[in-house]
Formats: C-alpha cells, structure tokens, sequence
C-alpha cells in the first residue's frame, strides 16, 4: 500500500509550489508582497451581472441541481456571441456545451477522447491543464513551438511522420497563456488543413480572446470554412467579465467533441449552480461596455508595467495580448533558472511572479508576470524590481554566491 498511484506517478512535483510557499511564508511574517503570479482578476464583474445574480438567487426553485450542460439560455448567449464577435453560427443544442471554466472542460474532454498511449500535440511552453489534462487520462504528449509561425506547421508535419503512435489531437492557445502570442486566421486556415488532411483533432484554448491591445482582433479558429469537423474552442467568462471565481466557460464546435464531453460530464457534475448561469447569461446579452473598459485596463497596466521595467533595465518584450508579459530572465540572473529567480525577486523585491519552467522544459529562462495589480502597486513593483537589479549588478561577487 506504499506505492503512489499511476496517475500520480505521472504528475511532476508542482513547480509553482515552492514560489507559492514562499510568498505564503512572506505575508505571515506582515511582509507587503505584490503578486504578479497568478491570472487572477482584481477588478469586479458587470454591476448588471452581479444584480442579476442576487436578484436570481432570491427564488426558491434555483436552488437545486442544475443542469450538467448549461442551462438552455447561456448556451443560446454563447452562439448569439460567437456570431456577432466571429460571424460563426453555433447550433446551441448540438454544438455549445457550459463547463466548469475552461479548465475543466479541457481536462474532462482529454478524458473523454483519450486511450492509453495516445499520443497528443501541445505547444511548449503552454498552460499546465493543456498537457497534464491528457497526461493524466494516459497520453503521451509530444512538445512543439509554442509560436504560430512555420516552425510550428513543419513541427505539427514532423510529428506526424515520426510519432508512434499518430497523434490523435492537438492544442493551439492564442491568444497564449503564458508566452502572450497571437494568431491570426491564415494560420489557422493552415492548422485547419492539416488537421483535416491528418484526421487530428484540435482543440483551442479562446480564454483571451478580447484581452488585445494592437492591430490584430483574436479570430476564432471556427472562422475556418471546415473548421468544426475537426475543432472545439474553449472559452471562458473569467478574463473578459473578471468572473473567475464563477467559474463558467464554454466548449463549442465539432458535435461529436461536444456530445463526448456532455455524456463525460453527466457522470461527473450538475453544472454550475443555476443563478451564476442566468447571471452569465445576462453577461453575453447585455451591454458589453464592460468589456472595452476591461481591455482598455489591461493595455494601461501594460503599458505602466513595461516602461517601469525597461526603466529598470530588464527589457521585457510588450504583449499584444492576454493578460501576462512573457519575460525573458535578466542576463545577471539566468545561472538561477526560473524558480531560483523567481524566489530571489519575492525575497528582495517583494514582487512575486510565475516561473517558466511551471509552463514546459522551454518557459526555462523566462518568468511569466501577470497584469492582475493597479498601476500604483505596477509602479511600486517596478521601483522595487529596480532596485534589487541595480544592488546585484553593482555587487562584486556573482549572483550564485551572493545568493548562497
């Protein structure tokens, strides 16, 4: 009885944990830590969303099971959004499914597709759940580029030459989560080509869709003419509404994907609970004001975050979307690796920040920084961050013994 189990077994110590540790053990000792590691919205949903939520929680018949698919209403906003954002029309009953966020709908759907030994296509760096969902459902996963460009087409035409067994899906993520790419529809045509001529399916990860700050709108990869007989596309209430601990997203495309994962989930859960969907609903009905206010928050913490870094002299390329600065470790630090200099800024600096090694073997040598505080506390960060560079590089001993 002392053997850890398979699935276990398969999982690797949880990266993040060591930096969380820290910053827990920091703010108990009364230290002023500003957290820049974790995706997690501080701003407030829709003032109409959380009336709606109150208002529908006061009836006596919500309270209840729910239903594991989303109600009938959220799934039509779903498809009325999909078709005023992307020109894409959703069949509600057979091509919309609510999850739990788009976390659970990724790893639930890896469960539903997956047989042992499958071997499965993700970016590298990536979003955790986009390979350990399958992981754990008993794939094997084969890392390609994370960037959307044609490094990654002829890896995708590699690994179908060179993998035992064929890959069976893939995960694309635009845009990305942690290293901010984005893609645009040209390349996904290409990806929806392939995918087709290959018999793979794709599932893409949508969550930052209107998290944007330049030129390039996020297409939707069902935009593509075909593209929902390969496709589904996750998407997620969190970002855009600032919804996070709701927890709704979506899954939409490929009606044989959706129907997996509907009768997977109807072994597993009741949905979410029934006034936090008619909340959503109002959310993807009503006044989307909120949602030009949110990005337009976003771009200026952006824009804050970056001038105070490159001030700081570590240059940190601008993101073009999502909510996170994919950040390249300053020369000085790259002996420490991620984590090691991940906990060094928490100790010195006060700022915590995500190591890239928690993304994939390739996010080593960068830090993954989240624009999840106001400017105030950004600036602040920034003048903290400056100060721990200007010390290390003025001291004369290397960085490693200094730290040791």
């Amino acid at each position: 009885m002392t053997e850890e189990f398979h699935r276990i077994r398969r999982l690797p110590p949880y990266v993040f944990a060591e930096v969380n540790a820290a910053k827990a053990a920091a703010r108990s000792h009364g230290e002023d830590i500003i957290d820049l590691g974790m995706g997690n919205p501080d701003s407030r949903p829709p003032e109409h969303v959380i009336q709606k939520l109150i208002e529908t929680t006061s009836s006596p018949r919500v309270h209840g099971y729910s239903v594991s698919r989303g109600i009938t209403g959220l799934r039509k906003a779903l498809a009325n959004y999909y078709q005023r954002r992307f020109n894409v029309t959703l069949d509600p009953e057979k091509e919309v499914i609510a999850t739990l966020g788009s976390k659970e709908g990724l790893a639930n759907l890896a469960s539903a597709i997956t047989s042992p030994g499958d071997t499965i296509l993700v970016p590298n760096p990536s979003y955790p759940i986009h390979q350990f969902g399958f992981i754990i459902a008993g794939a094997a996963v084969r890392s390609i580029p994370a960037k959307p460009d044609e490094d990654m087409l002829r890896a995708l035409d590699r690994a179908v030459r060179h993998s035992v067994p064929k890959p069976t899906a893939l995960i694309v993520n635009f845009p990305s989560n942690p290293t901010a790419y984005l893609a645009d529809l040209d390349f996904y045509k290409e990806v929806v080509a392939f995918a087709r001529r290959e018999h793979i399916w794709i599932l893409s990860d949508l969550a930052y869709a209107e998290l944007y700050y330049g030129d390039l709108v996020p297409p939707s990869i069902l935009q593509v003419p075909g593209a929902k007989d390969v496709a589904v596309e996750f998407t997620s209430m969190s970002k855009t509404y600032s919804m996070a601990g709701w927890r709704i997203g979506f899954a939409a495309g490929n009606p044989q994907l959706i129907s997996a994962l509907t009768r997977i989930k109807s072994y597993l859960d009741y949905g979410a609970f029934t006034p936090i969907q008619v909340a959503a609903t109002a959310a993807l009905n009503g006044p989307q004001d909120y949602v030009d206010q949110i990005r337009q928050l976003y771009k200026e913490r952006r824009d804050v975050l970056i001038k105070g870094l490159h001030a700081a002299g570590w240059n940190v390329p601008s993101p073009e979307g999502s909510m996170f600065a994919w950040a390249p470790i300053p020369e000085l630090f790259k002996e420490l690796g991620s984590v090691g200099f991940s906990k060094l800024l928490l100790k010195e600096a006060k700022v915590a920040v995500a190591p890239g090694l928690g993304f994939g073997e390739y996010g080593e040598g960068f830090v993954r920084i989240g624009l999840v505080e106001n400017t105030q506390r950004l600036r602040q960060a920034c003048r903290s961050i400056k100060t721990f560079m200007n010390q290390y590089a003025n001291s004369q001993k290397p960085v490693s013994e200094k730290v040791l």
